[in-house]
């Protein structure tokens, strides 16, 4: 082992340990990566007032010695001398945050116990003066039995402090304190007494704050409240979004009524007609809800509920064997499943990570919402079942909580079979509560609505004009159904051999062919297969969710229902997939097992409605 002393300074993640690490030593450091792992080593040299200079090493963030992850693997074994070709410190830094103080002394407890020469960064001092918080650091000091430094680091305040702090502890190196050992319920109420003690003035909302999260956070009224919640979304998505869907509604049927009459007829009538207006205009004038469902995740987000729900979710998701970190991506997924799957690296367990990858798709993303609002619109009833609660929000609240259910069973099932392993627990920071931004709410309501509306004008629109084609060519004789003697048409047919004993009939058939580019692709070619033998124009300028009410039979209706909460994501989720686990494998596995669940459950729906005569 070197002579020369070393210092390391460690603490939770977002504690501001590096930017303290940076005024520490200046420029002199030096970046490179643990032998063995992908986790990155600062080292720098720290100049004492005297002159007098020490290696010091910025450890990686961690919430707990038990490591879940490589970067608390490495911070545990260095800090305990076990880390192979490392020196062990000699003074340890700890970094708290003086706004999350309660949080962080959790693992200040791990820490101390190491029994080595030990000062304590109090760091962010302004931010939490900020949010209404006064803490006093001689309290801290005397609780923690080391000395407490009031630091903020991008400020260089209390810099020279702790240097100062540093040199004394230099002439600690070689002793040990005896300190007892807690368990983690031990340290979790020494955490919250100390803190307790430190801070002695509160802001009036900081304390609204606190009384919030007693009432939200409860482990039985806040599971409760969320799925109120909840409820209220799904309500407010058909309730709010009905004038504008409508209106949007009317608007494709009469901008396909005066195209068809300003026109002379031709193939390219026909095609803006029944491709383009029938088709694309059939997924917009889903818009509204999209925006809707969208508004009220982001008030969530800006108001610091979202982490709150995360947090709620965790002990459900750990029953199932789920890591907490997995709820982070799987919310993601309910945007869509892209990002969801993505966001899975930051999971460390690798077992954990390929379940959370192969239950995303069953996560209810945007693109399923045109889907479930054309049928609910068409087969359920626009009426109040009690408590003006709506008998379609309550469908759409249904078939959302479905698809989340169906995660965690499965979830469960990978757990004990193909990706076994224990789950492990993880630690959020929850954010402090606040008005939303008005603009930020508008920029992000924007940014989904223009990326809505770029699917429907690229994606879209080519899988409606490609389906468009297949259904127009050969061209039927007089009296004969274009549909039946087009090319889609015989497709179909061969399809639905499959499909019918499910309640599938060749429309459905077809339109599960293009919705694998994309889900709402399923709504613009139903739209532009009826389209295309419609015998007039009110027919033709009739609305999807009406066609349907008079074509389908309600069994068959809540079967496609069944089948879109199960069926797999588009081709580009399954691509992405295959990337994020290095092969084919288990996108083949996660789109084999995700095809059956559907057929399954679609056949099971079909066949129960029609026993029960509905």
């Amino acid at each position: 082992m070197s002579d020369t002393i070393r210092v390391a300074l460690l603490g939770n993640p977002n504690a501001g340990k590096s930017a303290l690490f940076n005024k520490l030593t200046g420029a002199r450091q030096k970046i490179a990566n643990y032998p063995g792992v992908t986790v990155e080593r600062v080292a720098g040299i720290l100049t004492l007032p005297d002159g007098t200079q020490m290696e010091a090493i910025d450890l990686p963030g961690a919430y707990a010695f038990d490591a879940s992850s490589p970067d608390e693997d490495v911070t545990r074994k260095v800090a305990q001398g076990e880390f192979p070709g490392e020196a062990e410190p000699d003074i340890l830094v700890l970094v708290l945050d003086a706004g999350n103080l309660e949080q962080h002394l959790v693992f200040a407890q791990e820490v101390l116990a190491l029994g080595k020469p030990t000062i304590v960064a109090l760091n962010m001092v302004d931010m939490a003066e900020r949010d209404g918080l006064k803490l006093d650091a001689t309290v801290l000091s005397q609780a923690l039995g080391v000395p407490v430094v009031e630091t903020v680091a991008v400020r260089r305040r209390g810099i020279d402090q702790l240097k100062a702090a540093i040199a004394e502890a230099r002439g600690q190196v070689g002793t040990l304190a005896d300190r007892p050992k807690m368990d983690a319920t031990e340290r979790r109420l020494e955490a919250r007494t100390i803190a307790k003690a430190t801070v002695f003035q509160t802001s009036r909302a900081r304390r609204i704050g606190d009384r919030l999260d007693n009432v939200l956070l409860n482990p039985w009224i806040g599971p409760l409240i969320l799925l109120v919640l909840l409820f209220v979304i799904f309500q407010a998505v058909f309730a709010w979004a009905a004038p504008l869907s409508d209106a949007l509604d009317a608007g494709a049927g009469a901008l396909g009524a005066w195209v068809k009459a300003e026109m002379p007829e031709s193939i390219l009538r026909d095609f803006l007609t029944e491709g383009v207006i029938a088709g694309v205009g059939s997924v917009v004038v889903f818009l509204p809800q999209i925006i809707i469902l969208f508004l009220f995740i982001l008030i969530m987000e800006a108001t610091g509920y979202m982490a709150r729900a995360a947090f709620l979710m965790d002990r459900l998701m750990a029953g199932v064997g789920l890591s907490g970190r997995s709820f982070i991506p799987l919310l993601s997924s309910f945007a869509c499943a892209i990002p969801g799957i993505m966001a899975t690296r930051s999971i460390a367990d690798p077992k954990d990570r390929l379940t959370t990858i192969l239950i995303a798709p069953l996560m209810t993303c945007s693109a399923r919402l045109p889907v479930y609002g054309v049928l609910i619109a068409a087969f359920i009833p626009a009426r109040d079942v009690g408590m003006g609660i709506g008998l379609q929000g309550l469908v759409m609240f249904c078939l959302y909580l479905a698809g989340i259910v169906a995660a965690l069973v499965v979830a469960l099932v990978l757990r004990g079979t193909l990706t076994r392993g224990e789950a492990t627990g993880f630690i959020m920071e929850l954010p402090r509560y606040q008005l939303p931004s008005i603009a930020d709410i508008a920029i992000g309501l924007w940014q989904r609505a223009w990326v809505f509306l770029r699917r429907a004008g690229t994606i879209i629109f080519s899988a409606t004009v490609i389906l468009w084609v297949l259904l127009s060519f050969p061209q039927a004789e007089p009296g004969e159904s274009q549909v039946d003697v087009s090319i889609a048409g015989q497709i179909a047919d061969g399809l639905n051999v499959v499909l019918e004993p499910i309640g599938f009939n060749r429309e459905i058939s077809l339109a599960l062919v293009p919705a694998m580019a994309a889900r709402e692709v399923a709504v613009s070619a139903l739209a532009t297969t009826y389209a295309i033998d419609a015998s007039d124009e009110e027919a033709e300028a009739e609305g999807l969710a009406s066609t349907l009410s008079t074509r389908w039979s309600l069994p068959t209706a809540l079967a496609f229902l069944a089948w879109f909460v199960f069926a797999p994501q588009c081709l580009s989720t399954i691509a992405v997939a295959r990337r994020e686990t290095n092969g084919w494998k288990w996108p083949a596995f996660m789109v084999g097992y995700l095809f059956a669940l559907a057929y399954i459950f679609a056949g099971i729906t079909y066949w129960s409605a029609v026993t029960l005569g509905l």
